[in-house]
């Protein structure tokens, strides 16, 4: 049974928060999750946060991106062709607490220029490494709000122009939605499990805004984006927040 709530965050875990999770039960979670993203359009929000996020770099340098729950690679793919595509020199660091997700990254982007893999404790600051821009997609929402301001903290001390977050609004017509999408698209019963609870777990507003106003020295821009999306930007300036 999955428990949803409009009025607080679910405490439910997920199946995937097992690291020990291997083999083809992983590779059926991932194929399943890259087509959520396929139908639902949810790696153009994280592009467009980094295209926002490039207008503070200078074209000359090379920018240094590293997406926190990088899970098998698939989207820095995706950000290596943008960033190729409008001439910027890169180097792209995926982060991810599963050794056997960050093995599978390792392949599927061996292709990538100047791309690397890393597993690291993701509370302890000094295994984070240093970055212009960092990435959140669909990451946050696996901690309790202490846990995450805490994290964005420590993220926020080592990126140096900002961090994009892509995540999921809190919502129970997103709730029954996906059952209804899962049902058609899905074939994990792992990822139909915790597609549902990552719903239940995510953020309203006010979650975001709050969160917001714990992150230290930032300025947020926080947007409502398709198929129940918050794009949350966090630029290292003053603490303010803004709405689009």
């Amino acid at each position: 049974m999955i428990y949803f709530s409009k009025h607080k965050r679910s405490t439910q875990e997920e199946l995937m928060d097992d690291f020990s999770l291997q083999g083809e039960a992983l590779q059926k979670v991932l194929e399943d999750l890259e087509t959520v993203n396929k139908y639902l359009g949810g790696n153009q929000i994280t592009l467009d946060g980094i295209e926002k996020m490039l207008a503070n770099c200078k074209k000359q340098q090379t920018v240094t991106i590293v997406d926190y729950g990088c899970g098998d690679g698939a989207f820095l793919k995706l950000c290596a062709t943008f960033l190729e595509k409008n001439n910027w020199r890169y180097r792209l660091i995926g982060v991810d607490a599963n050794t056997h997700i960050i093995e599978k990254a390792k392949v599927n982007c061996n292709t990538i220029k100047h791309c690397t893999f890393m597993q690291a404790n993701v509370f302890d600051t000094n295994q984070l490494p240093e970055a212009d821009i960092a990435l959140c997609t669909l990451f946050l929402h696996h901690f309790k709000e202490k846990d995450i301001i805490k994290l964005l903290n420590n993220i926020a001390s080592k990126t140096k122009v900002g961090i994009v977050i892509n995540d999921l609004q809190r919502s129970k017509m997103a709730f029954i939605l996906f059952k209804s999408f899962s049902a058609l698209f899905m074939k994990s019963k792992i990822a139909k499990f915790d597609g549902a609870v990552s719903i239940a777990r995510s953020f309203v507003k006010d979650d975001v805004e709050r969160i917001s106003g714990n992150i230290k020295n930032t300025n947020i821009k926080i947007a409502s984006k398709w198929a129940f999306r918050w794009q949350w930007l966090v630029y290292k300036t003053k603490n303010k927040i803004l709405e689009e």
